[in-house]
């Protein structure tokens, strides 16, 4: 049944552990519970904002407004042919979602270990990890309009996914709850080892032929080696994009820095590495007040225990004065400031 509570403080409910608080909270199980909660005449008045696991979020002050948390479960799957399309409800872990599909020898997601979040959260950001990217593995979402109290279904293409973009976080911001997500997984794996750490780390295990289950432990082991667990220091995981940059620009950078760690992407244009960035400028383990960056991987903002969010941010603002003024590139922010 749903309950709406007053005055909630977030800490538990964010991977950075600030300690704010909401003026109203609310839980949801289910389309149902959203909605009664958009039937209720509290949510029309407030401000809204959806969380999942809380790991994309720097919270700056109180949320003077509905906090909804999305914890709806379940996971089915069925085969057509070599595809396996898997449905998982919006608020599952996503790891765990991950291991389920590991576990049934369903091939796709194993470069995604380890992220942090809940699936609902996946098509919004189109997270990506080791060479693979939410929407290499996505067949639809199912998502619940606030305007109409309608579920739409979303295909691919609806989705207008680009890199850590979708059009949830544009044309559609704050217009629709996904509860659900299907994936177009495979019952025939083929397995992904173009990014370098895994071929390195495979290597080290003397594995030759890899099963999605090596991919998923080596790229587990990499991202536990270079990022902290939020269940012992608040974090939110990479802060900031990778950024790209146009040819011309890139042929700037790599003249007043030869060694400059970059990618090309798809679009004949250019990745360059925020976390050398960064640690290029001196900012990997430095540690300011109660915040900081981690020992080792420069491209995650820590909270050493009490650090509120403004001084997360104010560090952040450091960053990217650093980084701008040594390459002439403009690091953006991943997680969302509020």
């Amino acid at each position: 049944m749903l309950h709406i509570q007053e005055n909630i403080s977030l800490k538990p409910y964010n991977s950075f552990s600030i300690d704010v608080k909401a003026d109203y909270f609310a839980e949801i199980f289910s389309e149902a519970d959203l909605k009664a909660l958009f039937e209720n005449e509290l949510s029309k008045l407030q401000k809204l904002l959806i969380i999942g696991g809380g790991s994309n979020v720097l919270f700056t002050q109180d949320y003077l407004g509905l906090v909804i948390k999305i914890s709806i479960k379940g996971i089915e799957s069925k085969a057509d042919g070599d595809n396996i399309f898997v449905t998982a409800g919006a608020g599952e872990v996503w790891n765990d979602f991950v291991n389920y599909c590991i576990e049934k020898n369903f091939a796709g997601v194993e470069n995604l270990s380890l992220i942090p979040g809940t699936v609902g959260a996946s098509p919004i950001q189109n997270i990506g990890a080791y060479g693979v990217e939410l929407k290499d593995v996505f067949e639809s979402c199912t998502a619940f309009e606030i305007k109409t109290g309608e579920i739409k279904t979303f295909n691919f293409s609806d989705c207008h996914f680009g890199y850590r973009e979708s059009i949830f976080k544009a044309e559609l911001k704050g217009q629709f709850i996904i509860t659900s997500v299907t994936f177009r997984l495979s019952a025939q794996p083929k397995i992904n080892t173009s990014y370098g750490a895994i071929k390195v780390e495979l290597q080290k295990r003397a594995i030759e032929n890899p099963t999605i289950a090596d991919v998923s432990s080596a790229v587990s082991h990499i991202r536990v080696s270079k990022l902290p667990d939020p269940s012992t220091i608040g974090n939110a995981g990479s802060f900031f994009k990778n950024p790209v940059i146009e040819k011309y620009e890139f042929a700037d950078v790599v003249a007043r820095h030869p060694d400059v760690v970059h990618y090309p992407t798809p679009d004949n244009k250019i990745k360059l590495a925020a976390g050398w960035l960064i640690e290029q400028c001196g900012w990997r383990g430095k540690v300011v007040g109660q915040t900081g960056t981690w020992k080792n991987q420069a491209l995650v903002l820590v909270n050493h225990g009490n650090a509120t969010g403004s001084e997360v941010y104010n560090f952040s603002e450091q960053i990217i004065d650093s980084v701008k003024s040594t390459f002439g590139v403009t690091l953006e922010r991943e997680v969302n400031i509020l």
